[in-house]
């Protein structure tokens, strides 16, 4: 089997390049930038993979490669700072940008030899973010395409031993980037694409095996696609020997408890339910700033599943969900910023009497999905537009109490069931509603209201790392607004959130 790894340098892209190359049936994995040259070949690769990051090469600590990395004899291919180290290795100058580029740009190939550009036009649009930029290619490279504006874009050496570029091939903004990917995987590497999900799944059950022991599992199930997925999977693993229990925090949306408890009997998972909801709001009670909001829910989490845990002997390890978009933005990762906790992520306590078995932290909410389809998780789960794991805490903004969480409740269920009604739900990625902290005047019956105001979210995405707005019908708009607005006591304005990702995260909070 193929294998391609990835050096991570600190990039918020880093597995996007992982989840490309797997979409090509090509096995991928990550190794962080000072992996030992032994930790590298002994992964057997074909090819590797130099990421971007947030840091200047030109400081002196940022990171760089076991010595000898450019030496190896196989493809490489550098992304951002992975050709701008490769510049400096060979002694190329690298300089900081006189302004930083970051976003859509136009690259014109000027190499119409390299094999990493086959097939592609000679103008294209790519996707750049750096602040550094190669001034002088290496003696011996070849400079293979430029910027608009003439900055150099990408070299090779004439062997095709190092192929390197300025932009990300891996976004999904740049145009003919899965072309790009697909030249150096099958053109430079020679790869068969032989590679999918279902021997991922295989191995992963193999190695949740070869984790546990005859050690009992239980798994926090939230009624999301994630922990459904990893429950399933566990349980193919081990069988009875996970027991999961359905945690009612009180955060979540309306009807969601009886609906998600029928589907887990369905699968035939071994379920216990608790409801645990006085204690996590009592908990939120006064609780404004959202990261503290999450810090409070992942304890209050992890402490009712120590304490379930004590009934279960043999119980040693704590099931998880956790995917790759929440380990990136919480920056769990060596030169990674952290952009939000995550309840699951960073925001558990230290003296936890329970071990982490975090069977899908490698994949995206998409791959997810498809595992959960191979194993058999029920459509109803499999097509759930994903929810936070503090739910409703972090999309009613400003202190938790009961009353506003019933309020976001009954406009979020409109909103969903109108988006049902148009054929809507699964052309988006994800569509909630939020209850603002924000009070304005209204006039309902002839009369003066002051009520609150609901926004409306709806975005498309891949991956859950970039989204874009969706372009809801405005009918469907005046719809929903007209039913909050009449059915739902408490609000008397609804707005829509026109803002991509990034620069706003997919959750306000």
């Amino acid at each position: 089997m193929d294998n391609i790894v990835i050096l991570d340098c600190g990039s918020q892209y880093t597995q996007l390049i992982a989840r490309r190359v797997r979409e090509m049936k090509v096995h991928s994995e990550i190794l962080p930038w000072d992996a030992t040259i032994e930790q590298i070949m002994s992964r057997t690769p074909t090819g590797l993979i130099v990421s971007g990051g947030p840091r200047s090469v030109l400081e002196p600590d940022s990171p760089r490669l076991a010595e000898g990395f450019f030496d190896l004899r196989l493809p490489i291919l550098g992304i951002c700072y992975g050709m701008q180290l490769a510049a400096l290795q060979y002694g190329g100058t690298v300089r900081r940008s006189a302004a930083r580029e970051y976003g859509r740009a136009t690259l014109v190939v000027t190499d119409g030899k390299c094999p990493f550009f086959a097939g592609v036009p000679e103008r294209s649009q790519v996707w750049m973010s750096h602040g550094d930029d190669v001034e002088k290619v290496p003696a011996g490279f070849v400079p293979t395409a430029v910027s608009e504006d003439g900055v150099v874009a990408g070299m090779r050496t004439p062997d095709d031993h190092i192929t390197a570029v300025q932009f990300h091939p891996e976004v999904s903004h740049t145009e003919k980037g899965a072309e790009l990917l697909g030249n150096f995987l099958f053109k430079i590497c020679g790869c068969k694409g032989d590679w999918d999900l279902g021997d991922w799944a295989e191995k992963m059950k193999d190695e949740i095996r070869a984790t546990v022991g005859e050690d009992k599992v239980i798994c926090g199930l939230s009624g999301g696609v994630d922990s459904s997925v990893a429950a399933a999977l566990t349980a193919a693993a081990i069988g009875d020997r996970l027991q999961c229990i359905f945690v009612n925090n009180g955060l979540l949306r309306a009807g969601e408890a009886e609906e998600v408890l029928a589907s887990y009997r369905q699968m035939k998972l071994n379920v216990a339910y608790v409801d645990a909801s006085e204690k996590f709001v009592k908990g939120l009670a006064g609780v404004i700033d959202p990261e503290k909001k999450r810090k409070i829910i992942g304890e209050t989490f992890i402490r009712i599943f120590e304490e379930e845990a004590r009934k279960i002997k043999g119980a040693r390890w704590l099931l998880q969900g956790t995917l790759y978009p929440d380990v990136i933005e919480s920056g769990q990762r060596k030169g990674a910023a952290v952009i939000k906790s995550h309840h699951n992520v960073g925001g558990l306590p230290k003296d936890m009497n329970l071990s982490l078995l975090e069977p899908l932290r490698e994949l995206f909410k998409d791959e997810g999905r498809a595992v959960g389809r191979l194993l058999g998780v029920t459509e109803n789960i499999v097509r759930r537009h994903p929810f936070p794991g503090p739910g409703l805490a972090v999309r009613c903004l400003g202190d938790i109490t009961r009353e506003k969480l019933e309020i976001l409740r009954a406009a979020d269920k409109i909103y969903l069931e109108e988006i049902n009604k148009a054929g809507l739900y699964d052309e988006i990625w994800q569509a909630f509603a939020v209850l603002l902290p924000v009070y304005t005047v209204g006039v309902m019956g002839d009369e003066r209201t002051y009520a609150r105001v609901c926004a409306l979210r709806a975005i498309t995405s891949r991956d859950g790392m970039t989204a874009e707005w969706y372009r809801m019908p405005h009918e469907v708009l005046a719809r929903v607004s007209t039913r909050i607005c009449n059915e739902v006591r408490g609000v008397n304005r609804v707005v829509y959130d026109v803002t991509s990702k990034p620069p706003a995260t997919v959750e306000w909070e």
